[in-house]
């Protein structure tokens, strides 16, 4: 089966999963606790807390009134109370970042195994936001797209604990939470970007695109 050319100016990885949102508010719970760090004094640690529960509270708030499903903002509470209280049971404010470097450890694992068993996290997740199921998958050039686009994301969380780590483990909260912030909305926008172009490298110019899997013919009897 052959495909009509792509559209050159056809939606992107952005446009389909979009996570503007989700990626800025985990921005802003970071930013908050270092900043509340920095004016804290004697008090650091509880004021970095302080900041960041305030405008959590503020934010989920917001995002419930316009409209926002509240179990997804409850999870990004969860995780900024969940990080507080480590940080205040263990007296060390590095602490409050542990559930992010973890995470995201975790995170480069699944994907980088996904692509080695052939089920690219990135097209699990466009599948899924296309209704398509596994259909994808039978597409080789589909399937070869996703998992090189798949390897960026693997990048994207390796570059985070690349500056992580260090700055966690010398105990320099401030620009931990700083860093945090930068690799976080900035890092995802530009993982998109660049995931979505190593994609469109990969697909052949007669590829109809990522809503239209092209499916191998019917053996004929």
């Amino acid at each position: 089966m052959t495909g009509t050319p792509r559209d050159p100016a056809a939606e992107s990885l952005a446009d389909l999963l979009g996570g503007r949102r989700a990626a800025i508010d985990a921005t802003v719970g970071p930013l908050a606790f270092g900043i509340g760090y920095s004016l804290g004094g004697a008090h650091a640690l509880e004021w970095g807390v302080g900041a960041a529960a305030a405008i959590s509270v503020l934010l989920a708030v917001w995002r419930i009134s316009a409209g926002d499903k509240p179990r997804a903002v409850l999870i990004g509470l969860l995780g900024i109370g969940f990080a507080a209280l480590i940080a205040l049971y263990t007296g060390h404010a590095e602490a409050f970042f542990l559930i992010r470097i973890a995470t995201n450890a975790a995170s480069a694992l699944a994907w980088a195994v996904s692509i080695v068993i052939r089920w690219p996290l990135l097209g699990v997740v466009v599948g899924l936001v296309l209704l398509q199921g596994g259909r994808w998958r039978h597409d080789p050039d589909l399937l070869r797209a996703y998992s090189r686009g798949s390897w960026v994301w693997v990048g994207q969380y390796l570059l985070r604990l690349a500056v992580w780590l260090p700055l966690a483990w010398a105990g320099m909260t401030k620009e931990l939470a700083f860093s945090t912030a930068a690799l976080t909305w900035p890092l995802i926008a530009a993982c998109l970007a660049v995931s979505w172009w190593v994609m469109r490298r990969t697909l052949p110019p007669s590829h109809p695109g990522l809503r239209h899997p092209v499916l191998p013919e019917p053996a004929h009897v």
